[in-house]
């Protein structure tokens, strides 16, 4: 299940972009459907079968483009709760060394059809 959904930043590329976070309770859990729907000029994220939802106000440049594709495109960064906590030992020289490696993040994208 979805601890927490947050639309982080908006905008148009050749369809609309949404990015988003997602914060989910256990790494095991996998239910995760994210549901679009449109209702004036707000659009609302949310997931599958859950009641909680986020929502962006849309501008006129980024209607028209939600209009014209009836499709959107979602960024979600996955987290889990306890697992993606702040790194206190960092290497001292970042470029060089066998610590220089970046941790994994899970990200993925999707085209979702916009509901009206």
């Amino acid at each position: 299940m979805v601890k927490s959904f947050e639309i982080t930043k908006v905008y148009i590329r050749d369809r609309l972009v949404v990015d988003a976070n997602v914060c989910m309770y256990s790494p095991q859990d996998f239910d995760f459907s994210p549901r679009v729907n449109l209702e004036g000029n707000t659009l609302s994220l949310s997931n599958e079968g859950d009641a909680d939802s986020s929502s962006f106000d849309l501008d006129s440049e980024q209607m028209a483009t939600v209009e014209k594709d009836r499709m959107m495109e979602l960024r979600v960064k996955l987290t889990v709760q306890g697992m993606h906590g702040t790194l206190i030992h960092k290497t001292p020289k970042p470029r060089s060394g066998p610590n220089a490696k970046k941790l994994a993040e899970p990200r993925w994208k999707t085209l979702l059809p916009i509901v009206p």
